[in-house]
């Protein structure tokens, strides 16, 4: 259990660090030749965050 929350952790942290590297440089993306605004990034990245902290966070106090 504590590897997948480790693996569960780190794999959130890097979706969140790529979605603040598309906000920080205003990378476009298009799905379907739709653009996507940022504003999805930055609810991207909370949630990313949020669930690479809980994941963390569950390790910590998971016992060995």
């Amino acid at each position: 259990m504590r590897a997948y929350l480790w693996v569960s952790g780190v794999l959130f942290g890097v979706v969140a660090v790529v979605h603040l590297l598309r906000v920080a440089y205003a990378w476009p993306v298009q799905i379907a030749g739709a653009t996507v605004p940022l504003e999805a990034s930055w609810l991207g990245l909370i949630v990313a965050a949020g669930l690479s902290a809980w994941a963390i966070s569950l390790v910590r106090r998971a016992a060995p």
